[in-house]
């Protein structure tokens, strides 16, 4: 039965998937996008084709199971494939599932994961993405209007996962009981509003501006604290009705005639025949007995089978071959219920995590004990920080456990439900068992035909319930004087969710009271331990019998923590275990401490609301016979600050300039609004031509071997394979190069050596990207190590083995001063220190990608995502052996690149033209994010030693540095870094300064220039350098620095001509103006108050300034006006979300605008700036350095000047003819009389046009000392931006690079394995920061500065100097950690607690480590020692 498609949208804003009959899929947005003319489109399934209407044909129906992320099957086809992270990890591919019940007649919305989500498992399911909210052609959402005018998109490519997020939570929040809001708002809170995206990642934009979209539309926001956006100029001028309205219920998310559709159906639904779409390979049972019906019959047994529920465990544990057959377990009734039960509630194993999270929270008036409910209350806020809210929608409490029994998987969820006691039933091949949770896990791992049926979690209560004791001791007490205690922890590198934890653990316990002595006495003990490195969650049995029926002291406490550090021991090869040990006993002592009055007594607690220790210490008015004073949570108010549901909060302070109309005004970024709508084109968007084949890599997993041979396992994905392409494969003609610059080449692929792990060996080719990548999958690398020395892996390594490349003279930093002198001077030296610094991969959104179409006469078109597109030229033209004009490279715009889409991605796009040029077939290639990961360097490790000489009062009198820096294995760009770390170093006056530099040559992946590269770790040396001189001294870190600011003259000594004029630095102004405004000394004042108010939190604050360096370089442009008076614009910076477009345009209107003198011409809307092509605009150079807008600015200036010079005349006597004349007028005149309406210009800058960037930050910080989380209280940052060409899109810029900063000295740990393969290759193992690890306050001031006659029209570079100033918040760690030395250290070691050298990244256990791992047990054991003796 065909449902017919209208010829117009019945529903402009949704559409729909259905298999197994007639179906319409959305075909909108970055999930799925309209194939023709961007309305709801069918999708018929008939005679195992897929068809969509107007007669488009697509691949077999049973292709789409080939790829079981089918949703993006569909996408690649109709418009767009993306979302290549596959692990549901950052949220670019969200979409809106909508499910109707036709008994209730209710739709039910939810945001999922399309790259992780099956297209069968959504039949009789509405998919409405981003395009579908709203488009080009009719007209953009009010979510979509927003992201523009709050400036809240820059690369883009994250932004379509945004909107879905955002329009889901909106969606939900409207559809509930609560109060209507104002006109123009959504029901939804601005803490809901913000939390909707707390699994999206964005690398670009620091979240800031998004999440001020997000609370746009909570009813409960004062808009005036909303930051700069096109809808008022000032905060006062704020209100609702100048923003886009929010029109509840305007979007259509279920199509009725789908409802009818499946009413219709309800016959066959209601007698269990819908059983799947089995001429797909898709099976849906609706029982157990089908289920295993089908695995012992002949088809099954021999086949490669999924049972899938939710499928989101493949985001975690990749399938390392093709399926054959799926079973899909959601159909069978027993596995979907949740139902409530005498004495608890019974989940089935399919019931999804956010269900199971409603099912907790919804009130039961059949529940008699308030401990009851509020247990469950806490089971279900733990379960609500598991991933993110699109893989709770789908992820199903029995795979989390399956997991966690099978895989060893680091469960929350398997923690939290062992503490209270829960009980499991599961289906195995012989039959069906009821055991409790405990005993489950320790099973032997299940076999991939064990089904969990369902979980118990049985009802609590103060009575206590003998049978559940743990321990022969019982104390007899009347029920009504004992409570219930309950509490769930975590310790994850993100506070809301979407990061496994180093451990998590839950604790429950009966608290009786003694009504004589007034003593607590603990009964029915849970301790449940998880995530620690453990085979599986565990109950610390030991503990829980030593402490039953025992009072509670510091003596006993600290006899359960020496059995508990028994107890939990991660198995080896754990990372940080010793800080996963030491989480427990923090975890122990959080729960217990309370309840023990000497613990109470001996914490500093002082009458005043900055103080923290009060849910530490004390229960309300010191009772515990009521479980509701010990369950609820009791906070000050600055600990709601520092809480992880405090709303961001921010201040930007601009100036805007008029003198250029419209350079200089905030307008739009260009392309934000089909950024939203999920209509910009990036290089994977663009249609598959016919015949397309797609690759993959194949790399090495040694890092110095002989390559004896390659095979491949005989799997079926290894069936898959149409070629392999290699070094054999290179034209004679051609050479075996992937990437060039001036310093020398990098082979394309290991030929008979590979040289570090990840290289590139060769190309595997399928029909599917994800035959591809499956098909790589299988490769059997025969490796031999003889007569090989030992890889060289480190920066010692190449030191000894003085592994290094040669540093050209010509770029060698120039010293300054005499060092033997400047020694001599000093009053204190401080000799050999050393720092070390890691590396950081660059996270793109947008993975490594590149499209190669043969055309004739041997040339070769390639579209790639890449900053470098004429060196991609002249790359893809050696390998293959022909001439550049042969070879032309179309880049449009790129998913974020921060230097990662410079020379790392010329072998992608290298790799794909050799491809396609030898199958002569079009060959498409889509980096996943491990294997992008992996194979792209990222960031220059360092080693530095240095010596330093200073006097008694700070001034520094000399300083010598010996650099090592970890280039990898080729050279790259790693002779520029030696310069940019000493320029960025010499922000201080060091007196005299002399450096020693090496540049090292290991067995590891290429290291390239990254965002600052070079400066961001130069600045950051100043800075550990300024501290260790303070601490030695004894002196307020502030004084240093201002000791060590240079003096203009000092500046003209380090920096030379850069320097400018006297009147251009203004560091001195903005670090006085900064510290002023952000009252910096009375805030030092607060945080030494708040120190000594509080044991278990220590809060650090410090102000660092930057001096950066940029050059800017020659650039093309080109302005061609045509006939109609639009205007086309080609540049050769490439757009990567940097503002490229948009200051372009604007300059473009300002200098064609001088033909008019009186009138207001505004000329944007005329303009278009289209993509770069390097046989259209030649000698484009790169994009990077940032300057490279301006530069393009300065070229479209010349340009546009060529055509205004053409024009004048002609404009003028046009005027004495007919008296005012419009554009078009104007532009028609001048066709008619041939005039030249094209323009090109190539600028040069002049000789050392270079110039420094200034600005300083301050940031505050809180460390909770038992678990080692940071949270960033504030952040004030003042930035000299001359005069800002657009000052939203310098203010995005310097906010996201400020973020970015944070990432590298925070968050991002780099890790590789002991043969240097990089094994943090994921979203489940690197960390970027994220809208919850932001600062809780960001306030941002764009210093307007004054004319600069050399510069173009007075700007400044933004997009790299800020992530220097994210340096601040490293410092105040440190100043953070050095207060709980001071806390916690005996007067002997008083120098050892300020002095002590703070890792980079400054992630959770290392700041634990140097706050003390043991800080608990000291302190227990003072307490103890007062008592005479410690438990055993």
């Amino acid at each position: 039965m065909a449902a017919a498609v209208e010829p117009t949208p019945p529903a402009p804003c949704c559409a729909t998937i259905k298999g197994g009959g007639d179906a319409g899929f959305p075909c909108r947005g970055r999930g799925g996008r309209c194939v023709k003319d961007g309305w709801e489109v069918g999708v018929r399934c008939e005679q195992r084709e897929v068809r969509v209407s107007q007669g488009r044909s697509f691949h077999h129906l049973a292709r789409v199971l080939e790829n079981p992320h089918s949703i993006h099957w569909i996408q690649a086809r109709l418009r767009r494939g993306f979302g290549k992270n596959l692990k549901g990890g950052c949220g670019a591919c969200v979409v809106l599932l909508s499910k109707y019940d036709p008994v209730s007649d209710q739709v039910k919305e939810f945001s999922v994961s399309s790259c992780l989500t099956l297209l069968c498992s959504i039949n009789f399911c509405s998919v409405t993405t981003t395009e579908g909210l709203g488009n080009t052609k009719d007209g953009y959402h009010s979510i979509h209007q927003r992201f523009s005018g709050f400036h809240a998109t820059q690369c883009g490519f994250c932004t379509p996962g945004m909107c879905m997020s955002l329009f889901s939570a909106l969606t939900n929040a409207d559809k509930t009981d609560g109060p209507e809001p104002p006109i123009g708002f959504s029901k939804i809170t601005k803490f809901e509003a913000q939390k909707a995206i707390s699994g999206n990642l964005c690398r670009c934009t620091g979240y800031r501006p998004i999440a001020d979209v997000c609370k746009s539309f909570a009813a409960d926001v004062d808009l005036e604290d909303l930051g700069l956006n096109t809808f008022w100029k000032k905060p006062e001028d704020a209100n609702v009705d100048k923003l886009p309205p929010h029109d509840q219920g305007k979007i259509c998310t279920f199509p009725e005639f789908l409802k009818s559709e499946i009413n219709s159906s309800m016959g066959a639904l209601e007698s269990s025949q819908d059983s799947g779409l089995p001429e797909c390979q898709w099976y849906r049972p609706s029982s157990l007995e089908q289920v295993y019906k089908l695995l012992n019959s002949n088809e099954f047994t021999e086949r490669h089978v999924k049972l899938v529920m939710g499928n989101t465990g493949s985001g975690i544990y990749k399938e390392n071959d093709l399926y054959e057959k799926y079973i899909d377990l959601t159909g069978i009734p027993e596995l979907s219920v949740a139902k409530r039960v005498s004495k608890g509630i019974t989940f089935g194993a399919a019931v999804t995590i956010s269900r199971a999270i409603e099912v907790l929270k919804e009130k039961d008036n059949t529940v008699l004990h308030s401990d009851g409910k509020l247990i469950f209350c806490k089971i279900a806020d733990h379960m609500d920080k598991v991933a993110s809210p699109f893989i709770r929608n789908m992820a199903s409490l029995g795979g989390n456990l399956i997991m966690a029994q099978r895989n060893q998987f680091a469960s929350d969820i398997a923690t939290i439900l062992l503490a209270v006691g829960s009980i499991v039933c599961f289906q195995t091949a012989s039959g069906r068992l009821i055991i409790s949770l405990e005993e489950f896990l320790k099973l032997p791992p299940c076999d991939d035909r064990t089904i969990l049926i369902s979980i118990h979690i049985p009802y609590w209560s103060s009575a206590i319930d003998s049978s559940s004791v743990t321990s022969k001791v019982m104390v007899s007490v009347p029920e009504n004087d004992s409570s219930i205690l309950f509490e769930t922890y975590r310790a994850a590198p993100r506070p809301l969710g979407n990061a496994v934890s180093y451990l998590n653990s839950a604790f429950l316990a009966h608290v009786i009271s003694d009504k004589i002595s007034g003593n607590l006495i603990l009964q029915n003990i849970h301790l449940a331990f998880g995530a620690y490195g453990s085979e599986h969650a565990i109950r610390a049995r030991k503990v829980e019998e030593f402490l039953t029926g025992k009072i509670l002291t510091a003596s006993i406490l600290l006899g359960a923590i020496h059995l508990l550090k028994e107890t939990i021991i991660p198995k080896v090869g754990t990372r940080h275990s010793s800080y996963r040990a030491s989480l427990a006993i923090t975890f122990l002592f959080n729960f217990f401490q309370p309840l023990a009055k000497e613990l109470v007594v001996a914490e500093k607690i002082n009458n005043v609301d900055i103080s923290s220790v009060a849910t530490l210490t004390d229960y309300p008015n010191g009772k515990t016979n009521r479980s509701e004073d010990i369950m609820q949570p009791r906070t000050s108010k600055f600990e709601q600050l520092c809480n992880p549901n405090v709303i961001l909060s921010s201040k930007q302070s601009v100036e805007f300039s008029t003198d250029y109309h419209p350079v200089g005004m905030p307008i739009n970024k260009v392309g934000a609004e089909i950024q939203a709508s999920g209509e910009a084109i990036y290089v994977d968007d663009i249609p598959s031509p016919k015949d397309c084949l797609y690759g993959a890599f194949v790399y090495s997993t040694r890092p110095l071997a002989h390559i004896e041979g390659i095979t491949f396992k005989s799997t079926q994905a290894s069936q898959k394979i149409i070629a392999y392409i290699g070094a054999g494969d290179i034209p004679k003609r051609g050479e075996n190069i992937g990437c060039r610059f001036v310093f020398g080449d990098e082979p394309l692929f290991a030929d008979s050596l590979t040289e570090y792990a990840g290289q590139c060996l060769g190309v595997v080719v399928a029909e599917t990207q994800r035959y591809a990548n499956m098909a790589a999958k299988q490769a059997n690398i025969h490796y031999s190590n003889e007569d090989l020395e030992p890889p060289i892996l480190s920066i010692e390594d190449a030191i000894a083995r003085s592994s290094f490349f040669d540093l050209p003279p010509a770029i060698y930093p120039k010293q300054i001063g005499d060092l033997t002198k400047g020694m001599d001077e000093a009053d204190y030296k401080i000799l050999s220190a050393e720092i070390k610094l890691g590396s950081q991969y660059y996270f793109y959104m947008e993975t490594q990608t590149a499209l190669a179409i043969p055309d004739e006469d041997n040339c070769i078109v390639v579209y790639s995502s890449t900053q470098f597109p004429e060196h991609t030229q002249g790359v893809i033209a050696k390998c293959l052996g022909v001439p550049e004009n042969n070879v032309r490279v179309i880049t449009r715009r790129v998913g974020g690149g921060f230097g990662g889409k410079a020379l790392p991605s010329m072998p992608i796009a290298a790799a794909c033209a050799l491809a396609a040029f030898t199958l002569h077939r079009p060959v498409r290639m889509y980096l996943d994010r491990k294997t992008d990961m992996i194979m792209i360097g990222g960031r220059h490790p360092m080693k530095i030693n240095y010596s330093v000489g200073f006097k008694s009062d700070g001034k520094i009198t000399a300083l010598h540095i010996d650099l090592f820096i970890n280039a990898g294995i080729t050279i790259d760009l790693s002779p520029l870094i030696p310069s940019a770390v000493i320029t960025a170093l010499e922000k201080y006056n060091w007196g005299a300064l002399s450096f020693n530099i090496k540049l090292c040559k290991t067995n590891l992946a290429t290291k390239s220039a990254m965002r600052a590269p070079g400066d961001v770790q130069g600045s950051y040396i100043a800075e550990a350098i300024i501290e260790h001189v303070a601490a030695f001294l004894s002196m307020d870190t502030d004084s240093v620095r201002k000791q060590n600011l240079h003096t203009y003259e000092s500046l003209r000594s380090f920096y030379g001509p850069s320097s400018g004029d006297a009147s251009e630095y203004t560091l001195p102004v903005i670090v006085n103006e900064l510290t002023s405004t952000a009252s910096y000394l009375q805030r030092l004042g607060m945080v030494q108050y708040f120190n000594n108010c509080n044991k278990w939190k220590k809060r650090g604050i410090s102000w660092v300034p930057i001096i950066y360096r940029v050059a800017p370089r020659p650039t093309p442009g080109k302005v061609s006006i045509l006939n109609d008076g639009s205007v086309v614009i080609e540049v050769g910076g490439v757009e990567i979300g940097q503002g490229l477009w948009t200051k372009v345009k604007q300059m473009v209107a300002f200098v064609l605008g001088q033909l008019w003198d009186d009138v207001n011409l505004n000329l944007l809307d005329r303009l278009r700036i289209i993509q770069v092509d390097s046989l259209s605009l030649i000698q484009a150079g790169f994009t990077a350095g940032s300057t490279t807008s301006e530069s393009s600015c300065e070229a479209v200036r010349l340009a546009s000047g060529i055509l205004v010079s053409r024009l004048k005349s002609l404009k003028q006597s046009l005027e004495e003819q007919m008296g005012s004349i419009s554009w078009e007028t104007l532009i028609s005149q001048a066709t008619m009389q041939a005039v030249n309406l094209s323009a090109s210009a190539y600028w040069v800058p002049e000789n050392k046009l270079d110039y420094l960037n200034y600005g300083a930050a301050i940031s505050e910080v809180e460390v909770d000392i038992l678990t080692g989380a940071t949270t960033i209280l504030r952040t004030d940052l003042t930035y000299d931006c001359g005069q800002s060409l657009n000052p939203a899109v310098d203010l995005g810029q310097i906010e996201g690079s400020f973020v970015q900063g944070i990432g590298f000295f925070l968050y991002e740990e780099h890790v590789e394995n002991s043969d240097g393969l990089v094994v943090s290759d994921g979203t489940w193992t690197y960390k970027i920061p994220t809208v919850d690890t932001i600062p809780k306050q960001f306030n941002v001031k764009l210093m307007k500065s004054g004319h600069h006659e050399k510069r173009l029209l007075s700007s400044k570079a933004s997009g790299e100097p800020p992530l220097l100033l994210a340096s601040s918040v490293h410092c105040a760690v440190r100043e953070a950690i050095r207060a709980a030395r001071a806390e916690f250290s005996s007067n002997d070691d008083n120098h050892s607690a300020s002095t002590f050298q703070l890792d980079v990244p400054a992630t959770m256990p290392v700041v634990k480590e140097l706050c003390g791992l043991n800080t608990v047990e000291k302190y227990l054991e003072t307490l103890a020692s007062s008592q005479g003796k410690v438990e055993a």
